[in-house]
């Protein structure tokens, strides 16, 4: 049995251009942004004025942005004081969380790979989720406890 090890930052763009129609743009400062189909799941964010570190006030340099599938479980994955997951004003109605880089090693890589397969189901088209879902398997996403923000396998 191999131990999961924890996530590092290189593990999102593996894992993100691993998945099927995967384009990556850049921003306008040239941080990657993931798309399927056109519509961003995971981008890097550029420094913004919303997202700080509280002890400095300095906008933090590292943030990571992945959609979810929905406020339920956005607020499953923010509310959770075990995760590294936030949210700012900025994000609120939109159906995605933050994390930064830095933090992503109190992650494991499976969750981090759960997060980022949940991230292009939430923005790819339904056939492209169902073909994808049927190549590993399964044929739906399953449901996560809302209570308890697990990441479950997609398998």
């Amino acid at each position: 049995m191999t131990v999961d090890r924890q996530a590092r930052a290189e593990d999102v763009h593996e894992l993100a251009r691993g998945l099927p129609h995967v384009t990556v743009v850049h921003g306008e400062r040239g941080n990657p942004v993931y798309q399927v189909g056109g519509k961003s799941f995971v981008f890097f964010r550029t420094p913004r004025p919303d997202a700080v570190d509280a002890a400095t006030g300095e906008r933090l340099p590292d943030v990571i942005v992945f959609w979810v599938e929905s406020e339920a479980d956005k607020q499953a994955l923010v509310q959770d004081e075990t995760t590294p997951f936030f949210t700012t004003p900025h994000f609120d109605g939109h159906n995605s969380v933050l994390v930064q880089a830095s933090r992503l090693g109190e992650i494991t890589r499976q969750e981090l790979a759960e997060l980022v397969q949940d991230a292009w189901l939430a923005q790819a088209s339904a056939r492209r989720g169902a073909a994808w879902l049927a190549a590993q398997g399964t044929t739906s996403v399953p449901d996560r406890n809302p209570t308890d923000g697990d990441l479950r396998a997609l398998s």
